[in-house]
């Protein structure tokens, strides 16, 4: 045998497998983080029997899950105790400041998991398979959940987002905060600008979130609601700062370009507009996770993508907005478009 077919790797289907179930290891994912079971072994309940009485279940099921999550990377297993991964420590233990563990009462919800279910009718469509327009359905009830799961994953973005804002546009009166969902941007841009009052656009069930926490950080004497369609209604204005933030990628080009030429209507003449997105390489299919992205637009929305920097610039340009720098977010697979008037 040829020496270099000797050492050629072996070809098998494991990776083939491996994705067949992937949705056995979100399942586990999602049990776990219901039990407070890596809470429960960060705080010494680290073995089956402590587990069972602490997380209330089955010792024959708790060590197999255990052992799964062990075999996926999320835990550590020596002799019989488990212990946490670094980032399972960091991030879904509840007592840790950056916990993340809400966010399944989003991503894991049973719409999203619903909307990929079919994706060769996905395909043959060109659009979700949910209820007409998807996740941008009127009044989706799913943007409540998001709400009130997302803010931790949100935190650094929109701490990010703030700094700009205040280098850019330190005096900023007028801040609108379009889908302003849990209200996290317009909120913490309230903080980074004192002097800053902060109007909030979204559906009425959404602000409700927003309202609440705008009223626990202190600055709800500042905090606006704007109940409405963001694709048809008057925004008012002018506004110095206006937020856009993961809203674009919901849309066609041509209702985006109609949205931004709202958006410029709305802006003060030194206004700048800044847009938070998952905006990919010009190739698609880098950095992963923003290129990623379109694959849960066309699962979700009838006509949604996650769009490049080229795109996004030619958008805002029809719509008399000029894209004057982006910036890759820290701690996030998201990036920051700063825009004004063209």
């Amino acid at each position: 045998m040829p020496a270099e077919s000797a050492s050629a790797p072996e070809l098998t289907p494991a990776r083939i497998f491996d994705t067949l179930n992937g949705f056995q290891r979100s399942a586990a994912l999602r049990g776990a983080i219901e039990l407070g079971l890596f809470t429960a072994i960060a705080s010494g309940d680290d073995t089956v029997e402590k587990l069972t009485i602490r997380c209330g279940g089955q010792p024959r099921a708790v060590r197999i899950l255990c052992d799964f999550l062990t075999v996926s990377g999320f835990l550590r297993k020596e002799r019989d105790r488990y212990s946490l991964a670094t980032d399972v420590a960091v991030f879904l233990d509840s007592r840790s400041p950056a916990y993340l563990g809400g966010i399944t009462g989003f991503l894991n919800s049973g719409p999203l998991r619903d909307a990929f279910r079919d994706i060769a009718a996905v395909v043959r469509t060109g659009r979700t398979q949910l209820p007409g327009e998807g996740t941008v359905e009127t009044n989706f009830a799913g943007w409540v959940d998001f709400a009130r799961s997302m803010v931790p994953m949100m935190r650094a973005p929109a701490d990010f987002l703030a700094e700009v804002a205040h280098r850019l546009r330190p005096q900023a009166a007028t801040v609108l905060d379009i889908a302003a969902g849990h209200g996290l941007f317009g909120i913490t841009v309230a903080r980074q600008l004192p002097q800053a009052r902060i109007t909030a656009l979204d559906w009425a069930p959404v602000l409700k979130v927003a309202e609440e926490n705008a009223l626990a950080a202190g600055i709800a004497r500042r905090h606006v609601l704007l109940p409405g369609d963001a694709l048809s209604m008057d925004y008012g204005g002018p506004y110095d700062l206006i937020l856009v933030t993961n809203f674009l990628h919901h849309f066609s080009r041509e209702i985006c370009v109609a949205f931004l030429k709202r958006v410029e209507r709305a802006l003060a003449p030194n206004g700048i507009v800044l847009t938070l997105e998952f905006v990919p390489n010009a190739d698609r299919v880098s950095p992963p996770m923003p290129a990623e992205f379109a694959f849960t637009m066309l699962g979700t929305t009838a006509e949604g993508d996650a769009y490049t920097y080229e795109e996004y610039s030619s958008m805002f340009a029809e719509a008399g907005l000029a894209c004057q720098e982006m910036h890759d977010v820290p701690r996030s697979a998201q990036r920051l478009i700063v825009s004004s008037r063209g």
